[in-house]
């Protein structure tokens, strides 16, 4: 009696939009793997038949997720995070080592990564937490608490470790922004990015004095002008702010250039011992520092050889030549978009990234029209995860940003990046279509 008046009520064009983006992902890992001897798309010895299998799955999951009560989903939000912060846990011990990282879980043929799951625990959690009777967003114990939801699987994932995954778990901070989180939070962490690109990019300058010649390291130079700056706004303040605000603004104004010189200072150990070789080596391609174009910068360069090939309107479905030589690593993973890239050209980029679009403001839309905190949370989580998701990965594809090894939402083939975007976008339509019926809940 319930499934009629859901449907009713569901938002169709998410809806579409998804159907449109799983399709074309499925096509374009067809592309990426065809072989002549296995040309069914439906082949299971191939990834795209695999992939098929996942689909499948998704729609099953998808007919579940569309049969829960909405405050039962509400209610299992606390369990659910703490089950997926126990299993992220169970993974480090008992799970498979995949390219030198406990992500995965060996389940026969196939794999599960709790990681996937973790950012839709962290969503309800969040939305559960923030939404409950008496809690303030403006308290420093409330927003205490949020962080650790956030910080304890993202610890848990670097440990595998998992830095790009961790990475995804900032996109919280977009959620957080709109519930009242100040934006001097993202405007610190802005200039925090900033100085750290600053003191890897700095070289040490070389100072030739009448008795003597010295070299001074590219860190210090950034210590003069962060001192230097800090100066010239102590000096505004004492001429501009009226006494009675003074003290406030020079602990601020304290508190930032001491953390922006214990960045400074930092930034270069860090990077020497905390990140491996290949690592360090893909930052500094990135910023222009080595050039490896056989090495750490092949995948890369493969990429944007592969995309520019396609040129206006793409070689064509199947007649990728980088694509079907394989000629770009993890080209159905990470490297998925250079598939669209080559055979459907900037008129094929294009659209993929404007349904994308479509999706994030639409989901936003959403968003906005809810009745409860909840739902509202929730969807701004959704939707900032895979942003995240989508502007590292187009990034790193056409040099941009670090490889990491983030999935192109419904693109990039894998069963667990699927599900967990499944179950992500399907439980924010299952409580939007009951947004007419919902009412204040403790």
């Amino acid at each position: 009696m319930k499934l009629p008046k859901i449907f009713r009520n569901i938002d169709w064009v998410i809806l579409l939009l998804y159907l449109s983006l799983v399709v074309a992902g499925w096509i374009n890992i067809y592309a990426a793997n065809y072989n002549p001897e296995h040309p069914s798309i439906f082949d299971t010895s191939m990834e795209y038949g695999r992939q098929f299998r996942w689909i499948i799955g998704a729609a099953i999951l998808i007919f579940f997720i569309l049969l829960l009560d909405s405050r039962f989903i509400i209610n299992i939000s606390f369990p659910f995070y703490l089950l997926t912060v126990l299993l992220l846990i169970a993974v480090l011990l008992f799970g498979k080592e995949v390219n030198g990282a406990k992500s995965w879980f060996g389940i026969g043929s196939f794999g599960i990564q709790p990681s996937e799951f973790a950012k839709i625990g962290v969503a309800m959690a969040l939305a559960r937490y923030i939404s409950l009777p008496g809690i303030h967003f403006d308290r420093l114990g409330t927003k205490m608490a949020v962080y650790m939801i956030i910080i304890v699987p993202a610890i848990l994932i670097a440990l595998q470790p998992d830095i790009g995954t961790v990475l995804v778990f900032s996109a919280f901070i977009l959620t957080l922004y709109r519930e009242g989180l100040s934006g001097n939070i993202l405007l610190l962490g802005i200039l925090a990015i900033i100085l750290a690109v600053l003191s890897l990019l700095l070289k040490p300058v070389t100072v030739v004095l009448p008795l003597i010649k010295t070299e001074i390291p590219g860190q210090f130079i950034l210590i003069f002008f962060i001192l230097l700056f800090g100066l010239i706004i102590y000096s505004g303040i004492k001429l501009l702010v009226t006494p009675r605000y003074r003290k406030a603004k020079y602990r601020l104004l304290f508190f930032g250039i001491a953390g922006s010189l214990l960045l400074t200072v930092s930034v270069d150990r860090i990077f020497e011992k905390g990140l491996d070789a290949h690592q360090k080596t893909r930052i500094n391609i990135l910023l222009g520092l080595e050039e490896d174009p056989l090495g750490a910068g092949y995948n890369v360069n493969q990429s944007k050889t592969a995309i520019g090939s396609g040129q206006f309107a793409g070689k064509g479905f199947l007649k990728g030549q980088l694509t079907k030589y394989k000629y770009v690593p993890m080209q159905s993973t990470d490297f998925i978009f250079c598939t669209v890239g080559e055979e459907w050209g900037f008129l094929g980029s294009s659209a993929v990234i404007i349904l994308f679009v479509t999706l994030f403001v639409r989901i936003i839309f959403i968003a906005e029209r809810q009745k409860q905190p909840y739902e509202r949370i929730y969807a701004y989580s959704v939707a900032s995860v895979l942003f995240v998701h989508f502007l590292i990965n187009i990034g790193m594809v056409i040099g941009l940003a670090p490889v990491i090894g983030i999935p192109l939402p419904f693109f990039s083939y894998g069963g667990s990046s699927l599900w967990s975007f499944t179950i992500l976008i399907f439980i924010l339509l299952r409580l939007d279509a009951n947004r007419v019926n919902m009412l204040p809940y403790a």
